[in-house]
């Protein structure tokens, strides 16, 4: 009963912020310059860009900001689909948008690039809290307009840091949850100094256990912002940074362990002679650092002419620690110099391995923009390069050998440049009546080597253009087209587990906004036609990086709705639905010599159906309750539709309550936060992969829940 109820609200009520996309985020109004906001005016979009987007806001993300990663807080909006290895949003989290997975969702920080160069993934655990410094968050669903970085093929997330405060402020952000989860957070903020000084920062340490066993995070992480600004220049400096040392919880469970023993986890996992467990290694662990450091200058010359330039830098380094059993001689340890021991018969040893990653990126960003009454024209670019280094340690063997202890085991490169130029404009022909014009030009320049594969020294460019109009009827109705254009490199895996080609994409959407002061609706559709996708097989290799291929022709076809309703002064509502069909055509499986031809087939990690719903309860100015609703369809982890490879659907619904209380006494106000996640307690899966023919999974919490408590002075 409970569900039928449920999926109903779901259905009639059915993501958060999602009325956000109604509001204006131009950067220059009239003679009015918000200086702040011209550094992602290159890559942000307003409701006149015939571009699908969503928007969240600090203020929509504070509520459940509790300790989980970023993806989980975007969970909720059109089209998203998320998971968490622990599987309670602390630790690794990724998100898919339209069924593209994380190496095809851009990611921008204020304009900069932060998916990963080499493996174009975003690893969310490297920023812990980062969700409490962001000023707005702005999702593009489809191609969108050109952004620095890899090209987007599902999606792009494009982040901007919290505004400088104008008012010195102090706050404490304090929760507690479930799997001995607890978020400890100081900021603070020095407001306008000497008129044009502000200085802004944060300190915050997240731990959790998981709910998966031994699936548990530490995490430290720091922001710090300052800014000079007068009424033409704005320059801005921040630094930001994590350290996350998290337990493996990447292996999953196969269906017989997942019916058993949901929580086990296989990572560390230390053997008997007879091959029953006898214990687990207690470092098998991620460690990772990275620094971020930016530097953005945005000048007003005139009203009509502005600019920006940003320098960036990002530091990595850090490596996963494993234990390993029983490896031959021959096979491995002989890489770094060792033989066995003169008189022992041992064929094997056991010893621990740690494999590094140091990686060096940085870069500039620059963008001219000239806006009058009619034209809207913007000029920008960006070069970037990155240097990495990928080498193997063993800081312990059972048997020793004549290697010395400064041998690695291996020591490979990546080096990758990145240089891009891009032309937008948008002229209004009219009231009613706006087009846009959007052409980039993007060079690639990628070498390297691995114990995988030869030497890679591969060189690209590609010409995206795009193209589309807006058409307002009234105040109420506006209609929108884009046409846009998508081309990108294989990654770092890619190479090592074939000989990948580049892929391609032509994205059309067709879009209505529907906008009065009560009822908001925005609907698309969208078909998106790819050339040799790089789509995950659903099988990973023998380092776990999941394994993509080139699958031929492929194209997802979908209807989007997303409606923001005001019922009452004190409820609303905020449902989206999406309905798709994601097929590769004509595909065909080749194993060795045998080529089997299976036709259409449904594209890996791409459900049919997504559904979400904000319910959202105000009875008064300081109280509000919000039910959450989630549902994600069937999908399958390979495109041969292998029957084992299906996840079953599931339907999820959280619970959100926040209360704030006035004081008059030390503290502004002492805000109260709940959330209970998977109120229904459903026993879901959200992610897997294949090994073989044997599916893997990853199951998600149970019942959970995080509260929180907010002091600011």
């Amino acid at each position: 009963m409970k569900y039928t109820i449920f999926t109903t609200l779901a259905l009639f009520g059915l993501t958060m912020a999602s009325q956000a996309q109604q509001q204006p985020t131009d950067s220059l109004e009239g003679k009015k310059v918000v200086l702040d906001e011209v550094f992602v005016s290159a890559i942000r979009v307003t409701k006149k860009s015939p571009v699908t987007f969503s928007n969240l806001t600090k203020e929509d993300i504070k509520p459940r900001n509790l300790g989980q990663d970023i993806p989980i807080l975007m969970n909720f909006l059109p089209s998203v689909v998320t998971t968490s290895d622990a599987g309670a949003g602390v630790g690794y989290t990724g998100i898919r948008v339209r069924g593209s997975d994380a190496t095809r969702v851009n990611v921008t920080i204020n304009g900069i690039p932060y998916n990963d160069a080499e493996s174009q993934g975003t690893f969310w655990v490297n920023m812990p809290d980062f969700a409490s410094s962001v000023g707005s968050l702005e999702i593009q669903r489809g191609v969108g307009s050109s952004a620095n970085g890899a090209g987007a093929f599902g999606a792009s997330v494009n982040i901007k840091s919290q505004n400088p405060s104008d008012k010195a402020y102090f706050e404490a952000n304090n929760s507690v949850g479930s799997f001995n989860t607890f978020k400890h957070s100081l900021s603070f903020g020095t407001g306008l100094l000497k008129e044009h000084f502000k200085v802004d920062a944060r300190l915050s340490k997240i731990s959790s256990d998981g709910y998966i066993d031994r699936a548990s995070s530490n995490l430290k992480s720091y922001f710090l912002q300052g800014s000079y600004i007068d009424d033409n220049t704005l320059i801005k400096g921040l630094v930001f940074g994590g350290h996350e040392i998290t337990y493996q919880s990447w292996n999953g469970v196969d269906p017989a362990t997942l019916k058993t023993d949901r929580t086990f986890n296989s990572a560390g996992v230390l053997y008997d002679v007879n091959g029953d467990v006898k214990g687990f290694y207690d470092n098998e662990v991620d460690n990772y650092k990275q620094d971020h450091a930016q530097l953005h200058w945005n000048q007003r010359y005139s009203d009509n002419l502005s600019s920006n330039i940003a320098l960036h830098y990002t530091y990595g380094r850090g490596f996963y620690e494993q234990y390993k059993q029983a490896l031959n001689y021959d096979a491995n340890w002989n890489l770094i110099g060792a033989v066995p021991i003169a008189n022992q018969n041992e064929n094997n040893t056991d010893y621990i391995r740690r494999k590094w990653l140091k990686n060096n990126f940085y870069g500039i960003t620059y963008n001219l923009n000239y806006k009058n009454t009619n034209w809207d024209i913007l000029l920008g670019g960006a070069w970037n390069q990155y240097k990495g280094d990928h080498f193997g340690e063993a800081i312990w063997s059972r048997f020793a050998g004549n290697g010395e202890i400064t041998s690695r085991l291996y020591d490979n490169y990546g080096n990758k440049d990145d240089f891009n130029l891009f032309a937008k404009a948008t002229f209004k022909v009219n009231e009613q009546l706006s087009l846009f014009a959007d052409l980039q030009n993007r060079n690639v320049s990628y070498k390297a080597n691995g114990v995988q594969v030869n030497l890679v020294d591969d060189n690209f460019n590609f010409f995206n253009p795009k193209a589309g109009f807006n058409y307002k009827f009234n105040n109420t109705n506006s209609l929108y087209f884009s046409y846009a254009r998508a081309q990108r490199e294989p990654n770092r895996t890619d190479y090592e587990n074939g000989n990948p080609k580049p892929e391609k994409l032509n994205d059309f959407e067709l879009g209505w906004r529907y906008n009065t002061s009560t009822v908001k609706v925005n609907t698309n559709v969208y078909y998106m036609a790819y050339q040799d996708q790089l789509a995950l097989t659903g099988a990973i290799d023998n380092t776990g990086s999941p394994i993509r291929a080139n699958i031929g022709e492929s194209y997802r076809l979908g209807l989007e709705v997303d409606a923001a309703i005001k019922i009452t002064d004190y409820l609303s509502t905020t449902p989206n639905l999406t309905l798709s069909q994601n097929k590769n055509v004509d595909f065909k499986e080749t194993d060795g010599a045998i080529v089997t031809k299976l036709g259409n087939t449904n594209i890996s990690y791409s459900p049919n159906i997504i559904m979400g719903n904000a319910i959202n309860l105000k009875p008064t100015n300081n109280l509000n309750i919000a039910l959450l609703s989630k549902y994600v369809g069937s999908q399958f982890m390979s495109n041969n539709e292998l029957s084992a490879s299906k996840l079953d659907g599931y339907f999820v619904n959280d619970l959100n309550i926040n209360y704030k209380i006035e004081t008059k006494t030390i503290f502004k106000s002492i805000i109260l936060s709940g959330l209970v996640n998977n109120i229904f307690n459903e026993k879901y899966v959200s992610n897997g992969y294949m090994w073989g023919s044997t599916p893997y999974y990853f199951p998600q919490s149970g019942t959970n829940f995080l509260l929180g408590v907010t002091l600011k002075f």
